[in-house]
């Protein structure tokens, strides 16, 4: 296109040699479709121009967006690393608590070794009786 324009800017040059009048028409009528254009052309560049800052704005808040979620969750994650910080020391004294119970429990006579127990003692007593009686 600006080829076509440079041929037809050259053409009108060579036809107007030597004729004042028709260059002077010739370039007020382009003067005037130049004045014309380049109107059309910066009232679009403002329209891109507009249309670009704006998206570059909404990129701008989407990013300080997104850079606050980041911050929250960081936040978040900072709580839950102390949280399971702490869950694991209460994992370790429950553990050693269990030991103890455990241990304990070995020691311990159950039900069943309790009845028996009882069961001999009484037995033992009763035998213990009789002798007394017999003597």
């Amino acid at each position: 296109m600006l080829r076509k324009f440079i041929k037809f800017i050259s053409n009108i040059r060579n036809r107007s040699k030597g004729q004042g009048a028709f260059v002077s028409i010739k370039n007020e009528g382009l003067e005037g479709i130049l004045k014309k254009q380049r109107e059309e052309y910066q009232r679009y560049i403002k329209a891109v121009s507009e249309d670009f800052t704006s998206k570059v704005n909404l990129i701008g808040e989407q990013y300080l967006g997104i850079k606050e979620d980041i911050r929250g969750i960081r936040e978040t994650l900072d709580g839950h690393t102390e949280m399971i910080g702490s869950m694991k020391v209460d994992i370790e004294v429950i553990k050693t608590d269990i030991g103890f119970i455990k241990n304990s429990l070995k020691k311990k006579v159950d039900l069943d070794e309790f009845v028996a127990l009882n069961k001999r003692v009484a037995v033992l007593e009763e035998s213990v009786k009789r002798k007394e009686r017999k003597a």
